[in-house]
């Protein structure tokens, strides 16, 4: 399995920055797993410089971002046709107010990871999460230091979708409803939220107590209300099925709410490809034997 991985400068700055607490945390799992990572230049230099993934072969330099580095990460996660030059998806861990954070080839790796369904992590939480959930695919122990974010009762989810994929969302959550209905709240924008209380009616939940509570549509500032729950650290994992194929009427409501996510990067987890949500839902089900 081969990562791209990149941070944007304020996550490596110091001793106490995002990548390395990532690391940290994760770097016993991702020599158990073999995970190897192209690396952009200077998320690669801090990586050797915090004297971290020591001796690990498959960390690999790339160019820096000012040298094509997050351009050629977008390429691979398409693939290329020479050997080694795939990724299965990409580590970005953005610090939201970095103009570089929305650059062109920025929200091109976010796209192209939706596209061919893999995984796109911008927050610590969201990478340490998918971590475990790939363990728990290969059959390794639970780690106890990922139990927080599994911790359903006292979470609340965000269950998002845009038009094109509103059918898809129901069919995730009809798949896996007893797992979504562990958490101690659902949150959710206007029509899908209304769908998926329908839904959940239809599967004998009391008729008098919404399975979600609706927010706004995402044209009304849904997306917005979302994002301060996020914020105030009361959404602690966000389940957001994008269409990237369709231009958006209110596109800046939902690059607020993924700024919001990036700004508490320690809490919030983050999906957006519904492929990889349900690996999710599958290592859940795993772990929780």
């Amino acid at each position: 399995m081969w990562m791209g991985l990149a941070a944007n400068r304020l996550h490596h700055q110091n001793k106490e920055g995002a990548l390395f607490e990532f690391l940290r945390n994760t770097e016993a799992g991702i020599r158990e797993l073999n995970v190897g990572f192209h690396a952009v230049g200077r998320t690669y230099d801090a990586i050797l410089a915090a004297d971290m993934l020591q001796n690990y072969a498959p960390l690999l330099r790339y160019p820096r971002g000012s040298k094509g580095g997050l351009m050629k990460l977008v390429a691979e996660v398409v693939g290329m046709p020479e050997a080694g030059r795939t990724l299965d998806g990409a580590i970005y861990l953005m610090d939201p107010v970095d103009p570089s954070s929305i650059f062109p080839e920025a929200l091109a790796l976010k796209r192209q990871c939706l596209i061919h369904s893999k995984p796109f992590l911008s927050t610590v939480a969201s990478a340490r999460d998918w971590l475990e959930m790939e363990r728990i695919h290969a059959g390794l122990p639970r780690d106890p230091n990922a139990d927080r974010f599994h911790d359903y009762e006292k979470q609340t989810v965000a269950l998002i979708a845009h038009d094109a994929l509103k059918p898809t969302m129901l069919e995730f959550v009809d798949r896996n409803f007893e797992l979504l209905s562990r958490f101690q709240r659902r949150v959710g924008t206007g029509t899908t939220g209304l769908r998926l209380n329908e839904l959940a009616w239809s599967k004998g939940w009391p008729a008098d107590k919404p399975w979600v509570d609706r927010f706004n549509s995402g044209p009304l500032g849904g997306d917005a209300q979302i994002a301060d729950l996020v914020l105030e650290r009361r959404c602690q994992r966000a389940i957001f099925f994008e269409d990237p194929h369709v231009a958006r009427q209110h596109e800046a409501d939902i690059q607020l709410l993924e700024r919001a996510v990036t700004t508490v990067t320690h809490e919030a987890v983050c999906t957006t490809a519904p492929g990889i949500a349900q690996r999710w839902c599958d290592a859940a089900a795993l772990r929780a034997r």
